[in-house]
């Protein structure tokens, strides 16, 4: 266990940190979990945009990776496209 004040108040913060970033990789996850459930092409086209912004704003503050918000974004272009 810590010692320091420091490394303690620095544990708190990486837990309540922590809870932030899974909440907002798990919204994601669901976001695009939904979007390729759709079975509409314009339906899908206009929730696109709303995912990808989410996925561009996870990838810029480090909560997912930016080249897993690529593949996502590309793998998900791509199932809208297919939908006919």
């Amino acid at each position: 266990m810590a010692n320091h004040k420091s490394s303690l108040k620095r544990i708190r913060q990486d837990k309540v940190k922590a809870l932030h970033n899974h909440y907002y990789a798990k919204t994601m996850r669901n976001a695009v979990r939904k979007l390729r459930a759709m079975t509409d092409k314009d339906e899908a086209t206009k929730l696109y945009p709303c995912v990808q912004k989410m996925l561009d704003k996870l990838a810029k503050r480090n909560i997912i990776h930016k080249n897993k918000a690529a593949n996502l974004k590309s793998s998900l272009t791509k199932y809208i496209n297919k939908l006919g």
